[in-house]
């Protein structure tokens, strides 16, 4: 298994970071585009529709992601689009929690099918219009996701229930506790500060999401990073109701050793339309 994990890690690397790096930011576009597509055949898969059901859910997400691209919604600022699709991801997803596993099944197949490439689809642009304002930017809020799970695990590990009596959510998610997720507020709270002033330091070309939000005041940064790093959980949490009520331990086997694509991405799912809705508030 270990095995399986580098060497899918490696290929990944290999693909992702030249097309992010790529002066142009049409090959790390195209490539989360594939990403995208496949997580929407395993969202098909996941709401129990056949093989060739789930390729055409795929096949609808590519039309709709390069629909958009034609139309030029990457280059446009599209603030009302993130600010409602950021209410949307607070309040749904506080619903979708609160209803936990048996309150799946009982949302219509079709809304679930249309809401599930709905969200891929916004993800896909979130990226695309991060990658397009720059790497700089776009990196603040992938590493907030991965720091955030990175210091949830091993603050889980190490003070898990040792604070509090109860897990954070047992029937979704046996394995997180409060601690946890203090952990990954912790680390994402130095994440910010630390980007912040090593911008101030270097002055980049391209300001990171922390240093556009901190423009706007200090005081704003630890509420918008502790808030980024509770909707990741809010976007795991998610992933892990819709796998647990569909019985299915993995997303898919895609990618050897990790999962699929939606497991290595649920998190991310939220966190890209609200950080581009921070980022158009405070510029």
């Amino acid at each position: 298994m270990l095995k399986q994990r580098v060497i899918t890690a490696v290929v990944l690397l290999a693909i992702l970071l030249p097309a992010l790096f790529w002066r142009s930011p049409v090959p790390f576009t195209v490539v989360v585009l594939v990403l995208i597509a496949a997580g929407a055949w395993e969202w098909g898969r996941l709401n129990g529709l056949g093989q060739g059901a789930c390729l055409l859910a795929g096949g609808v997400c590519v039309v709709l992601c390069a629909a958009s691209w034609y139309a030029g919604l990457v280059e446009r600022p599209l603030a009302g689009l993130w600010s409602l699709a950021g209410a949307l991801w607070v309040l749904a997803g506080a619903w979708l929690l609160r209803g936990g596993v048996p309150g799946w099944p009982k949302i219509p197949r079709p809304l679930r099918l249309a809401g599930g490439i709905v969200v891929l689809w916004l993800a896909w642009l979130a990226v695309a219009q991060a990658r397009l304002m720059g790497v700089n930017f776009l990196l603040s809020v992938l590493v907030l996701v991965w720091v955030a799970d990175i210091f949830a695990y091993f603050a889980g590990r190490t003070f898990g229930l040792k604070f509090t009596k109860r897990k954070l959510a047992p029937a979704i998610s046996p394995g997180k506790s409060w601690e946890g997720v203090w952990g990954g507020m912790a680390g994402v709270l130095v994440l910010a500060v630390a980007w912040t002033l090593v911008d101030a330091s270097v002055q980049p070309e391209v300001p990171s999401l922390y240093s556009r939000v901190a423009g706007r005041g200090w005081w704003l940064l630890p509420i918008a990073a502790v808030f980024l790093a509770a909707m990741s959980v809010v976007g795991d949490l998610a992933e892990s109701l819709v796998k647990r009520s569909a019985g299915a331990k993995d997303s898919s086997g895609l990618l050897p050793g990790h999962g699929g694509v939606l497991d290595r991405v649920d998190a991310l799912l939220p966190t890209l339309p609200l950080a581009m809705m921070l980022a158009r508030l405070t510029s």
